[in-house]
């Protein structure tokens, strides 16, 4: 799984704030719900159960995104798009500027587009002046490649 040093960090706050602060209202909230009494008929406990549950398996999820992860590097190499690469495309005249991230961090209204996404595919390891051609539902879309940064 590829991510950016930015978006690794994030997620590392995150867990240590789960695993601190989440945990300990969970804590206080099952501690509250037990003293309510009959623990089978207590809606409160089941609730502060189930918020457990989720906790714990956002805690497992999140360890092992960052166990796996690889944290993009830029490439010293200015014509060749690769991972972490900033593509400025041309297409019917006008002018896109997308980053090439992991399938995790992608957000095409802002740019990022996955490496794993049909126009990302395209574009890896090709250089400036290439031009690729992506199949869309509604036809053909052409994009030269300006620059890579």
């Amino acid at each position: 799984m590829y991510i950016s040093k930015d978006r690794y960090e994030e997620l590392k706050k995150e867990l240590e704030r789960l695993e601190t602060e989440g945990r300990k209202e969970i804590a206080k909230r099952l501690k509250e719900a037990k003293q309510l009494g009959d623990l089978s008929e207590n809606s409160e406990y089941q609730e502060a159960r189930s918020g457990q549950v989720w906790l714990e398996q956002k805690i497992n999820h999140l360890t092992e995104i960052l166990r796996q992860a690889e944290i993009i590097r830029k490439s010293p190499n200015k014509e060749v798009v690769g991972l972490g690469s900033e593509v400025v495309l041309r297409k019917d005249g006008e002018e896109k500027t997308y980053t090439i991230v992991g399938s995790d961090e992608a957000n095409p209204s802002k740019g990022s587009i996955s490496n794993e996404s049909s126009l990302g595919k395209l574009l890896l390891g090709k250089r400036v002046g290439d031009e690729v051609t992506l199949k869309t539902p509604r036809g053909e879309a052409h994009y030269s490649i300006m620059k890579v940064s």
